[in-house]
């Protein structure tokens, strides 16, 4: 769930006090903004801002919530197009001294929203229960083109805004002390120094900040291990968290003391741990992965298909590039975790699709070369070094975004990959409706590679090799997933 700013949020419910919204609704009609807002950042549109109310009332509706709790959704989005609008007219364009300017209102982590003509009340039109096509066109008479988004996250297809060196990783939001966010921008240019992943980025930045928090803006410089300490005890004992969360915690303060505060750690002793139980992997059967494949539409079952057929991790499968592709020797170069790379077999099975698709790739690059297209997002500096590689065919996305990118500052339009949320939500449905009666994610079709394989007697060092695994102590929880077929009663191997 999109995390909104407590600036805007506490500007929201001063709005609503003064326009004599119950105080047993403020709850609600935050509930709601936060839900349009992260509607619109997972799901951004070019157009007005009308079209986007239509769709999320369509959403809800889909949602199976009642004609009141949508009136209720539509009356704490209309308050909000009301209050931004109101700012505007009464600061004529200056700043209004609560740290956002009418310009500009923070919706989500990485997105400015320009709301010139923030127009009128949307729960005139929404109060009834009307079809979606004449509450659009009513909509677009009453609250024509208010809150545009003017940039959005990396990943989003829409307009990109680079606002900090670490909005990479969905984490700007500043805190009130300035120490503090000094040293959450140490931790991220040693992060980034060490070439560590966007997700790792957030994780550690988030259990920073979480930590800070808890100590309530203690200066870093004062900082102990018996802190840490502290923190994890509370984890344990009063958030009853899993072992893996609070490993996940501990990990991102050790590195936190020892590469962004430049300090020993020291010794833990007597901090509770939460038990670590015994995971094991959710599996599919063939039959099962039959039907989910079934019911899932073009791109999304290609993609699923190279999860289960090479053992592909989510994003391993969606950044994959047309060069990845060896099919004179039926090879697939992984780019895995850590930028280690390894090979492994493309599915014979499926050769001829993943073909279709490269030239499906092939036509929407040649109409992008036509309408000034920039090219794909790179990684690191090898645009800087190679200035025609973002254009090149070989280094376009095998699972390209549906529509281009803006990129506020440079004005490119630049084309990115599938987003992760969209193969998950695709995925959700199609398990909803193959009657699939398991907890199935990305991730499950990876675990029901290294199963099936182990399930045909491959070697597990051979498995360890195609998932990419460091320790063969990762691949070994797969055979707890496979039947035991073995004689159980000991017997001489003399007697054999």
């Amino acid at each position: 769930m999109l995390q909104v700013p407590n600036i805007i949020l506490n500007r929201y419910v001063a709005y609503i006090v003064s326009r004599k919204i119950a105080a047993d609704r403020h709850g609600e009609y935050q509930k709601w903004l936060r839900y349009y807002l992260d509607f619109c950042d997972k799901f951004p549109l070019q157009g007005s801002n009308s079209e986007r109310v239509t769709l999320f009332m369509d959403k809800l509706k889909e949602k199976h919530q009642s004609i009141v709790q949508r009136q209720h959704a539509a009356n704490a989005i209309s308050l909000y197009f009301q209050m931004i609008s109101e700012d505007a007219h009464s600061s004529g364009g200056q700043d209004t001294g609560s740290g956002i300017g009418p310009e500009s209102y923070l919706c989500s982590n990485d997105e400015t929203v320009c709301h010139e003509g923030a127009g009128k009340s949307v729960v005139s039109v929404l109060d009834r229960d009307k079809p979606c096509n004449q509450i659009s066109s009513e909509l677009a008479a009453s609250n024509p083109d208010s809150l545009v988004p003017m940039s959005a996250p990396m990943f989003q297809p829409t307009i990109y805004h680079k606002s900090s060196h670490y909005s990479e990783a969905g984490y700007t939001i500043k805190s009130d002390s300035l120490e503090w966010d000094a040293l959450i921008d140490t931790l991220a240019a040693e992060i980034k120094v060490r070439h560590y992943s966007r997700k790792t980025l957030k994780t550690y930045a988030n259990w920073s900040r979480q930590f800070q928090r808890f100590l309530k803006n203690k200066s870093p410089a004062e900082l102990a291990t018996c802190d840490v300490k502290d923190y994890l005890t509370y984890l344990a004992v009063k958030c009853h968290v899993a072992a893996s969360t609070q490993n996940q915690a501990f990990n991102s303060l050790l590195f936190l003391y020892r590469h962004a505060l430049k300090r020993e750690f020291g010794q833990l002793r007597d901090v509770p741990r939460a038990k670590k139980s015994l995971y094991i992997p959710m599996v599919l059967s063939r039959e099962e992965i039959d039907a989910i494949l079934a019911c899932l539409a073009h791109p999304y079952n290609l993609a699923v298909s190279l999860l289960f057929g090479c053992g592909l991790r989510l994003f391993e499968c969606l950044q994959l590039r047309v060069r990845d592709f060896n099919f004179g020797v039926g090879i697939l170069t992984v780019h895995g975790k850590g930028n280690k790379d390894r090979n492994v077999p493309i599915p014979e099975t499926i050769t001829s699709e993943l073909k279709a698709q490269i030239k499906l790739v092939g036509r929407q690059h040649d109409l992008d070369l036509g309408e000034k297209y920039a090219g794909v997002f790179m990684e690191d500096a090898i645009e800087k070094k190679y200035p025609n590689a973002p254009k090149e065919f070989i280094n376009q996305w095998f699972f390209p975004q549906r529509s281009l990118t803006l990129v506020a500052e440079t004005g490119e339009r630049r084309r990115y990959h599938l987003h992760e949320s969209d193969l998950q939500e695709a995925l959700y449905n199609a398990v909803r409706r193959a009657k699939i009666p398991k907890r199935v994610t990305a991730h499950t079709f990876r675990h029901s590679f290294a199963t099936h394989l182990l399930q045909a007697n491959y070697d597990i060092r051979v498995i360890q090799t195609l998932l990419g695994h460091a320790s063969l102590k990762t691949t070994m929880i797969y055979t707890h997933c496979v039947p035991v077929r073995t004689v159980k009663e000991p017997k001489s191997p003399l007697d054999f």
